[in-house]
């Protein structure tokens, strides 16, 4: 039996896949996750409604956000629909102090990602002033979102499959250089985004095969209820693959990357 095991063995101690599980544990990686998912149906989906509200092309709105994210299609997407959008006039219902309000809770769930951030790459928290990178973050995730409901029925099959992954790893590559104020070489923070994207894709599959159905079991059993329960239920494996997927980055530079190039580095 350890025969059998030796070379599984060997490929987990070459790949050093036990300091990838110990920082995962370090970051409670979990509970991150679900804060993320707390904090973007809280302060986030009330802003991206709002911002959907507004939208002129009208292509749907936030629950076409969700749909497209999660995946969903045919009743499913239908489903959440029905009772995720809003009502076009939540735009004039919106104060000028609620949506200062929608701001500030737009920049809150910004900051506990760039929180989540700092913690992977071990920086020290960054200083109060620099709240404007934060919101000028969530701005480029409103844009970024836009354009994938957008693209949804602009483009098919492999040009969109292309543009979306395209669009995607440059938000996150970018997006996380932003938040840390430049403090990490643009180098060292692509395969981080590559690994987000990948865990992203893995997520879409996932919830096609799983969420599609459950959406409709939820809303005949418990109703809005249900509905809510699995939209924060995918959102944590959003968060999950966000902060994930910048671990994996940081683990690959320091434990692959950062030591080769020292190999190849002359004496």
């Amino acid at each position: 039996m350890n025969r059998l095991w030796r070379p599984f063995h060997r490929v987990w101690d070459r790949l050093a896949a036990s300091a990838l599980v110990a920082r995962g544990r370090e970051l409670e990686l979990m509970h991150r996750a679900m804060g993320f998912a707390t904090l973007a149906l809280v302060t986030l989906a009330p802003l991206l409604i709002v911002v959907a509200a507004a939208d002129p092309l009208g292509r749907g709105g936030f629950a076409s956000w969700l749909a497209d994210g999660m995946g969903l299609s045919g009743r499913s997407a239908r489903v959440l629909t029905d009772i995720v959008s809003p009502p076009t006039e939540v735009v004039g219902t919106t104060s000028v102090w609620g949506g200062v309000l929608l701001a500030v809770f737009g920049v809150s769930f910004a900051a506990s990602v760039q929180n989540g951030f700092e913690r992977v790459w071990g920086l020290p928290s960054g200083p109060w002033h620099r709240v404007w990178r934060q919101a000028t973050w969530v701005v480029a995730l409103t844009a970024y979102l836009y354009q994938e409901v957008q693209t949804r029925t602009a483009l098919h099959g492999s040009a969109r499959i292309v543009l979306s992954t395209a669009t995607g790893i440059l938000f996150f590559w970018w997006g996380q250089h932003f938040l840390l104020g430049s403090q990490v070489r643009w180098r060292d923070l692509l395969p981080g985004a590559l690994a987000t994207m990948v865990g992203l894709i893995g997520l879409r599959a996932f919830s096609y095969l799983v969420f599609t159905p459950l959406i409709l079991d939820n809303a005949i059993s418990y109703g809005t209820v249900g509905i809510v329960l699995v939209v924060e239920s995918w959102l944590i494996g959003v968060g999950f693959v966000v902060f994930g997927g910048a671990m994996v980055g940081h683990w690959f530079c320091e434990h692959h990357w950062w030591t080769r190039t020292i190999d190849r580095e002359p004496d």
